[in-house]
Order: C-alpha cells, then structure tokens, then sequence
C-alpha cells in the first residue's frame, strides 16, 4: 500500500506540467444526426434534434452509445493513473460489511458481505449457534445481475417471500419459501412494481403493481394508476383479488402494510413523490370496510403502531417537521387527533420496538435520539458516538434489546446493540475499512444564499490541510423531494480525502433537513432557489480559500444530476469539472415516460400553464445550453427500464458536446445492466468511481501534495 501511494504521489506531484505534457487525445465525438423535430408549448416552438435518442432500443441508438463509450474509454484509458485508482479503490472497498440482526420466529437473521462481492448474502442461526447462509443473491444468476430486493417473513418466521430484480428491472419476481427448508411454495409472481410485501397469518400477502406496458411500449409506457391486489398462497396469480386503487380509485402509488398485531390493514395513496391519503381497514371484523383516515395529498401521515384501537400516527399535518398523533380507530379524522409527541423546529422521524417510541429528531441535519414511552413520557435521552447520522432502533415489541447504526463523514458504518431498559449502548459490529479516522475532520459551517437565507454545509478534509485554494474538491448534493442528506461514510472518498481532497455537502432547500417549508422553497417555480444556494456553495468555499474554480468540482444524480446540468448551463466559469449521473435534464418531456409524472409535485410541468412552461424552460439542462466554455463534463447514466433516465443523459450530452467551445472533454460513459434495482457488480462499481476520480483528477491538472 506504501508504495501504491508513493506511485500516486510521484504521478500527481507537480502534476499541472504533468497533465499539460500528457498530451491526451479526445477521438472525434460521433456525428449525431439530428431531426427536424418540434414541439410547441403556449404558443412557443420548441426544437428538439435529438428526440431520436429517446428511443434507446433502436438500432440507430445502440450504435450512437456504441460510439459514445469508445470515445469514452479511449479517453479514459489514457489515463495513467486510472488503474492505480481503481486498485486502491479494491482495497479499501474489501473489508466485511453487515447489516443490524433481526429476528423471525426462532431465527435471527443477518446480511453480510465479505467485502468484494456483488450482494450481500442473508445469514441466520439460532441464539449464539453457528451461522449459516440462507439466501445469496450472488448465485441468482450466472452473470450475477440478478438481485434480492427485499424479503418479508410470516408473522410466525415459518415462511418467507422474497423479490428479485433482473438486470436491474424494476419489474420485480415474488419466490414464496417455507424457511425451515427453503423448499418453494405455489408458483413464482410477477410483473410487480414498486411494491411492498404484506402479510396476513400464513394465508397470504398484500402487493402493489402496475399493468405492464404493451409490446412496444415497455420502455416508455407510463406508470399511471398503481394496484394494491391480495395473494392467496396455493392459488394462481391470475385470481388475487383487487383490493383498493386501480381505473376506480386512480393513485400513482399504493402502499400497505399491517401493523404488528396484524389488527389492521394500513394503506397508503399518492399521485406524486411528496404527500398520501391514509386509509386503514380492521381486519378483526370480516367485511370491515376500508376507511378513509385522511384525504389530504399535500402531506404525510403512516401508522407506526396501535395498541388495541389506539393508532399512533406519525404525520405533517398543520406542522411542517413531523409530530406523533393518537386516535380511536373508531373515529380516526384528524378532528379527533391528540398530540403524543408535539412538534418542534426540528424534523422528526420515530420508529417502535419493545413498547417504546424511539424519536429521531434532525439538528441541521445531523442526528440526536430520544426515548419515550407510549404515552408520551420522555424517559431519556439516547448518547450518540458523535454528530453524525444514527438510524435503526426499530424492533418487535416484545424485544428487550434493539440496534441502531452510526455514522458521518469521517466515521465508517457501526453497528450498536441498545438495552431498551437500561440506555446502555456497545458496539455489535465495526466496520474494519482499512481508514484511520483520527487523521480527519469535518465541521459544519453555515453560508448565506443569493437570498440570504442561511444554508448548512458540512467540509471534510484531513487534518492539518492548508486552505490555500488549491486543494481539489468535490461538492456534492442533491436538493430535491424532500430528501435529507445526512453525514455518512463514504469509501470512495477516501481517495480524495487521503490526497490533500476535500469533500464537500451542502444541505440545499428542496430537501428535507428543516421540514416541509424548506422541501416546499425548492420546488416548482422556486427551483431556482436550489440552484442558486448550490452556486452560493462554490462561491463561500472559494472566498475562504478552501478550494478555487480550477480546483473544484461539482457532482450529483438523478434530481442532483438535474441540479449539475442547471448549475453549469448557467455558471459555466464556477468549476473545472462536472459530474452529473442520471439527470433529468429535459424538464419539458420528463412527465412522459414511465414514472416521470410522478415527480411533478417538485418540478411543476410544461403542460400546466404558460407560468410554468417558461420557468421550465428557461433552466431546463438540456434547452438551456448554449455555445460556451464548459468545464470538463463526464454525463453518466445507466441502461434500465427507465427511459425517462438515459433520454435525459444522451440528449443533454449530445448537447454539449456540440456546444463545446473551451477543450475540455465532454464525456458520456453509458452502463449496461445499471438500473435502479442494482444490477451492478463491486467491480463494475469500483471501476465507475475510479473512473470519476480519474477524468476529475487529470482535468483539474493538480499539484498534489503529502
């Protein structure tokens, strides 16, 4: 390993000559022919060369990424140092990693993973006995793409069913096993989406899914009204039962669980990622009707336990950060509700186990975690290791012990048992990466938008790093869909970390690390301020010195692809490197294929008035591009069945690379067998992340030091 680092020292020191005399070629892009294709909104015509790409299985389309990949590992293989990377990368990816043990009937099982492996493998053994492997996903399929996507097991442990993915699909398999033998029940379901598993006894199981698309359209056709149907075990598929949503009640998402006495059914209904209906149907009582809990689709609300007909509802209802209601199940509207735990500024989320309440609240997004009975009473607060992130503490209620997993920016995944009782926490499970935390720090600070609302960002770098504004960094975030981004250990940052890197994150609106207000000014027609608070970000860390714009670039996927591609169509000059992964880049056609409308509670869409197509329009990734001078640009994005995704990636990439002015790379690196039901092995992975680290490391032209 010493002298792995040595090489990279020697090829990145003083490497700004290094990288000049490299002497890298970009083979020419490929012609991408474009179409006379146009479209007009309100009165405005709208060109769109590159509609073709849509298509990602079309021939015409396959060559195009054929070429598109060998401009790209042309580029990339040049690079010397890419190969050490990607070594080093292995190493410190092959530790044991294992998730918090959970207990069915009288097994209590784990998931491990010896380091390399693809998926990790689901373990169980009896109290202290010895281990042994239950399932591993690894052996699914020869070309180890097929994945394990959840398992739900019978009230009792007795059975279990589990869901696979292949090739990354998100059109799932159900497999129904007897766990004592692992022997197969009735035959194989299929063709279920989005869904969770639910079971009833050892009678059968609730699922959610879709129709599947016709011939032809199954790349593109839409997700529009989801299906909550009940499965008998021994029975055909074919019969199961509809139990709630379809043509009659049209939601895009349906959910259900039961809660643990398996007293009642809970569903949960949505037309958009953000808010749902609740329903709950007592299941004591045959031919109970389903009853309509709350019909407000602007907010959350899910059951998180009962105790008889007392529900406990977790909800941000008339409060944007979350607080824990009771209510009769006999009269369950929010008229009636009673507070148990009331709201605070902070953001809370609770899970139960062994008859306590665990609330996790949100602190400028990092963690604190307190203890309350079921009646409300505080009886502790829960000591953490540290400002991080902590989740997990969820278990059945006759537990006497839980766990929970820490972790930050610095502080690899671990794993602690908690006694309910007493408050004592021990470590069950370190992380062994081969890391010295002690040698790294990172801090919060708080930085003020074009507005002059006040934003957090936690920077991390090694301990005695000069702020000169010459370290190379990284700024990732996302900013969207109420999603929070807390401090969590990542192993591919080592890389840049241990080099003199800093790594940066800041918590933008659109997310939901302050509640629902904050989610609420990043969205539709204030989705600029998301993209201005990111901006404000590069700008505090280069005023103080932490890094400059030939040092620094900037990262996201999916909604934070979405912000990378805004953020550089109108800040080309504030980085050197961009590194925008599966974006959605044409915000006037997303609504179109498959889930995509779904996400139109955050981003507004073209058809809703003429508002709201010129807001879009204007900072839409793809449309908003123009002949200038971009950083260097790798576009990733992955082969599923999503088109909504790579269309994105290939339009916006086809793009730039035509608008291209500076000589800066614009790369597009296309996987195969990616999508977002995993699919992807370690090593293909491995490779990804020493790739980025490769194309942003020799752009940059770095000076790297000890």
């Amino acid at each position: 390993m010493k002298k792995l680092t040595l090489f990279l020292l020697s090829v990145f020191t003083g490497s700004h000559t290094f990288a000049q005399n490299m002497n890298i070629k970009t083979l020419p892009y490929p012609q991408t022919k474009k179409v006379d294709t146009i479209d007009t909104y309100f009165g405005t015509a709208v060109p769109d060369p590159y509609r073709w790409l849509e298509n990602d299985q079309a021939a015409d389309t396959k060559a195009w990424v054929k070429e598109e990949n060998k401009v790209t590992q042309d580029y990339l293989g040049q690079i010397p140092y890419r190969d050490a990377i990607r070594k080093r990368l292995e190493v410190l990816w092959n530790y044991e990693k294992y998730s918090a043990p959970f207990k069915e009937g009288k097994y209590t099982y784990f998931y491990k993973n010896d380091g390399l492996q693809s998926q990790a493998v689901l373990w169980r053994q009896i109290g202290d006995g010895q281990p042994e492997i239950f399932l591993d996903p690894n052996t699914f399929s020869a070309d180890g793409t097929t994945s394990m996507q959840g398992i739900n097991f019978t009230k009792d442990g007795s059975m279990a069913a589990y869901q696979i993915s292949e090739g990354g699909s998100d059109w799932r398999k159900v497999i129904i096993i007897k766990t004592a033998d692992k022997s197969i029940i009735g035959d194989t379901l299929r063709d279920l989406k989005f869904t969770g598993l639910a079971w009833k006894g050892n009678e059968g199981f609730y699922y959610s899914t879709y129709d599947k698309p016709k011939v032809g359209s199954q790349l593109s056709g839409m997700t529009q009204y989801h299906k909550l149907y009940y499965h008998i075990l021994g029975t055909s598929q074919s019969q199961d039962k509809l139990i709630f949503g379809g043509e009659q009640i049209p939601r895009r998402y349906i959910g259900a669980y039961l809660t643990e006495d398996e007293r009642f059914l809970v569903i949960s209904a949505a037309t958009t990622t953000t808010g749902n209906e609740l329903y709950i149907q007592d299941l004591s009582k045959p031919g109970s009707e389903i009853v309509n809990v709350v019909n407000n689709f602007d907010n959350q609300h899910s059951v998180i336990d009962n105790v008889g007909s007392r529900l406990y509802i977790l909800t941000n209802l008339y409060t944007p950060t979350f607080k824990v209601v009771t209510v009769d199940a006999s009269n369950p509207k929010p008229i009636n509700w009673k507070d148990l735990i009331p709201a605070t500024k902070n953001v809370l989320t609770v899970s139960t186990g062994g008859g306590k309440i665990f609330a996790e609240y949100l602190k400028d997004a990092t963690a604190f975690v307190q203890q309350y009975d079921m009646d409300g009473k505080l009886e502790r607060n829960i000591e953490l290791p540290g400002i991080g992130s902590a989740g997990g503490f969820g278990t059945k209620k006759e537990e006497k012990e839980t766990y929970y997993t820490f972790t930050n920016y610095v502080y690899p995944p671990t794993i602690f048992k908690y006694d309910i009782a007493t408050g004592q926490s021990s470590i069950y499970k370190k992380a062994n990466v081969k890391f010295d935390p002690a040698q790294y720090e990172s801090k919060q600070v708080f930085y003020k938008s074009k507005d002059g609302t006040k934003i957090p960002m936690i920077i991390t770098y090694k301990k005695g790093t000069v702020m000169n504004g010459k370290n190379p960094l990284l700024l990732y975030a996302y900013g969207g869909f109420g999603v929070n981004l807390t401090p969590a250990f990542s192993t591919s940052n080592i890389v840049l970390l241990e080099h003199g890197g800093i790594y940066a994150v800041p918590n933008l609106r659109g997310g939901g690390e302050y509640g629902e207000t904050w989610h609420k000014a990043g969205i539709k027609m204030k989705k600029q301020n998301v993209f201005d608070d990111f901006i404000a970000a590069a700008e505090y860390l280069v005023a103080h010195k932490y890094t400059s714009k030939d040092y620094l670039a900037i990262s996201g996927g999916s909604n934070g692809g979405l912000l990378v591609g805004a953020v550089l169509t109108q800040r080309p000059d504030l980085c050197k490197v961009a590194l925008p992964a599966v974006g959605v880049m044409d915000m006037l056609r997303y609504n179109q294929f498959t889930a995509g409308a779904g996400w139109s509670y955050d981003y507004g869409t073209a058809q809703d008035s003429k508002e709201m197509f010129d807001y879009l329009y204007k900072y839409s990734p793809y449309h908003a591009l123009k002949p200038a001078d971009y950083p260097a640009t790798m576009v990733t994005t992955a082969d599923h069945d999503d088109r909504v995704v790579p269309a994105h990636s290939f339009k916006f990439g086809s793009r730039l690379q035509e608008y291209q002015q500076s000589k800066a790379p614009v790369l597009i690196r296309i996987e195969t067998k990616a999508g977002h039901g995993a699919g992807q092995s370690t090593a293909q992975i491995i490779s990804g992340q020493a790739d980025k680290w490769a194309f942003m490391f020799q752009n940059m032209g770095l000076d790297w030091k000890e």
